[in-house]
């Protein structure tokens, strides 16, 4: 049932544009704008001109952030216990991006007040219960309003997500889609160090037998040939969004994901004990110790700085099989965070345009089209390739 007050009518006072740009049907909202992706995501918008509205709790905050932008975008404050107030900010807006993680704790307010506004939703999510909740619970109910929910608009994960549609095209029923990561030097930042706790928690899924399944809780995924100039590298286990993203758009009786262990273990000696140290961790994170986790990680760097940040390069490669043929491609870039401030950024402002029309739960790739997407990502140097077709070493099972 949605209440009254979450209705969508005209523009309230405050968010009504003095002139709205013609490529908008109504302001794009940032909710968690003064955290540290927030901050980005702010920063892009304001270059490409486009109306929007800074959110969250601290009034101060948000005006201080507003002030260094420039353009004079709005302010209006809202809290993720008050749904009349998030209700407030999402009335007259065309869009909506969520940065305000982890979201398992902190995201389904936003959700379930954009959905009853009729308002698009995009989201940075890494977390893959977040996602598969986002388009169970909300996916039909966002058809219904003439809207979208697209969660993981982010580094995690559209270019794994779009790579894997491009790749498989064509190729009809598959036996299995690989997506294998290598980010080395990767900083996470406070947000992405709580999110990762809450995965380790456990939980997470694969997709296989043509169904999701509890995914094995060993670390170890033996090794993966990346090709030059990387090689091949000591991988780990992924809980990937793409185990979610993946299914809804590409038939296949399995998805697999993994992480070269270097990126999640830098220094190389701990990439064999790994596997002794997941478990236990993952059991930990269900007792009163996450707290002290929680805490410790609160008092970290908010986040990598701007140097480090474009430091980092990426590489993602995505393999797809049907029986004998075997199809592989691969796509590179740097700067994770801006990356996905670049991309949820890119996103709203695809979805508040009159021209869009999709609706529903979708994945990146079915809510935007992957070449052209991408091509706007030069920025940030993404380039992607796909190899010849080949005929696959051995037979997949599922």
């Amino acid at each position: 049932m949605i209440s009254s007050s979450c209705i969508r009518g005209a523009y309230p006072r405050s968010l009504r544009p003095v002139a709205l740009l013609s490529r908008q049907q109504g302001p794009i909202a940032v909710y968690g704008a003064t955290g540290y992706t927030g901050r980005l995501v702010a920063a892009e918008l304001a270059a490409a001109k486009a109306d929007f509205v800074l959110s969250g709790r601290n009034p101060e905050k948000l005006e201080a952030l507003a002030g260094g932008l420039g353009g004079s975008p709005a302010v209006r404050p809202a809290s993720l216990d008050d749904p009349d107030s998030l209700c407030g900010l999402l009335e007259g807006c065309a869009t909506v991006i969520d940065c305000a993680g982890p979201f398992t704790k902190h995201g389904e307010p936003v959700l379930k007040a954009a959905v009853q506004t009729s308002t698009h939703y995009l989201d940075t999510t890494g977390e893959q219960s977040y996602m598969r909740m986002a388009f169970e619970r909300y996916g039909r109910e966002a058809e219904r309003q003439g809207v979208t929910v697209i969660p993981a608009m982010g580094f995690d994960y559209v270019p794994g997500d779009m790579l894997a549609s491009l790749t498989a095209e064509g190729m009809g029923e598959l036996d299995e889609v690989l997506l294998a990561y290598d980010t080395p030097g990767f900083l996470p930042t406070r947000g992405t160090a709580l999110s990762a706790l809450e995965m380790l928690k456990g939980g997470d899924v694969e997709w296989r037998k043509l169904q999701w399944l509890p995914a094995s809780q060993s670390v170890g995924r033996g090794s993966f040939d990346f090709g030059e100039p990387l090689g091949r590298r000591r991988m780990a286990r992924y809980p990937a969004g793409e185990q979610i993203t993946v299914p809804r758009h590409i038939p296949t009786r399995r998805v697999r994901t993994m992480i070269t262990a270097s990126t999640i273990a830098p220094h190389p000696r701990l990439g064999p004990v790994l596997p002794l140290l997941a478990r236990p961790t993952g059991l930990a994170m269900r007792t009163p110790l996450k707290r002290v986790l929680d805490a410790a990680v609160s008092r970290m760097p908010e986040g990598p700085s701007e140097k480090e940040r474009a430091a980092v390069r990426f590489t993602i490669v995505c393999e797809v099989r049907r029986g004998r043929k075997l199809r592989r491609s691969v796509i590179t870039g740097r700067d994770v965070y801006g990356l996905t401030a670049a991309t949820v950024s890119r996103g709203a402002l695809i979805a508040s345009g009159r021209g869009f029309s999709r609706r529903g739960g979708l994945a990146p790739s079915q809510a935007f089209e992957p070449r052209s997407f991408l091509k706007g990502l030069g920025d940030f140097g993404v380039e992607w390739e796909l190899e010849a077709q080949q005929d696959a070493p051995v037979a997949v099972k599922a």
